[in-house]
């Protein structure tokens, strides 16, 4: 029998890690609730009150009233950044020019966060990664669906790899948010990883794009014996590039604002 909960007063609790697939919820006030790395896929809300709600996370599928929004949302963000289109590559060019693209973004970027205190670029924003972690979580990702993916290295971490907080802990695979590397020693891994997207792009060909990659060998990320369409792990890295700079420059703007402000205190 599945636990019911009924007529309880919950107000502040906290859920992690708990799995609630197929629950139903009725009549249930989730006002001002915080919701992160949740999973609704397949989810129905009847009558539900979507009043100043903010939602970031991956869209698709999702109809509100009869109306299929996703298209819509997909169509506003592309015309606020016609880059992000590039990030859907199709063909070898394209996966060339968006790598192109997402270089001189970063640049940009680790220019600008130069300008920054070293403990500014360790310093979370509303509980997410810091300047520096994300720079950890990237080589990660190239590790992961590229050099393990795509290259069939079995273990190909670094120390300073940093993978998603929710991914379990596997053998083999560091994980150590304590570690408060400078911004030019986490460049140096940066830059190597990137110059393997780099070489992987310029060399890319159709039939590659095409095919799958091998089987992965040993514990890691992938799973051991998983195999993936090429075209699907250079997609991901893509976006990771991407979304996470997105998130870097969003929380540089706060940083800098909130720095700003308590100087004129």
């Amino acid at each position: 029998m599945a636990e019911e909960f009924v007529e309880k007063d919950m107000d502040g609790a906290r859920f992690e890690q708990v799995m609630m697939r197929e629950a139903r919820f009725s009549h249930v006030d989730l006002s001002r609730s915080h919701l992160q790395g949740v999973d609704l896929t397949g989810a129905v809300l009847e009558g539900v009150d979507l009043i100043d709600v903010k939602v970031f996370g991956d869209v698709d599928g999702l109809v509100i009233n009869d109306v299929e929004v996703a298209p819509l949302i997909t169509a506003e963000l592309d015309r606020r950044d016609p880059g992000r289109v590039k990030m859907r590559a199709t063909d070898p060019d394209g996966f060339r020019e968006a790598w192109d693209l997402l270089e001189r973004l970063w640049d940009e970027t680790v220019t600008r966060a130069r300008g920054f205190e070293p403990e500014q670029l360790h310093e979370s924003v509303n509980g997410e990664w810091s300047f520096i972690e994300t720079l950890r979580h990237l080589p990660f990702a190239t590790d992961a669906w590229i050099r393990r993916g795509v290259l069939g290295d079995p273990s190909p971490w670094h120390p300073l790899d940093l993978p998603w907080d929710q991914m379990p802990d596997i053998p083999g695979i560091p994980r150590d948010r304590e570690a408060r590397p400078t911004l030019d020693e986490v460049l140096v891994l940066r830059k190597d990883r990137m110059a393997t997207m780099r070489k992987m792009v310029d060399g890319l060909t159709d039939e590659q794009l095409a095919g799958h990659t091998p089987a992965a060998s040993g514990p890691g990320w992938p799973p051991e014996s998983s195999s993936f369409p090429v075209k699907n792990c250079l997609r991901t890295i893509l976006n990771e590039e991407w979304e996470h700079r997105r998130f870097a420059e969003r929380d540089l703007d706060i940083i800098e604002s909130s720095s700003a402000a308590a100087e004129q205190d």
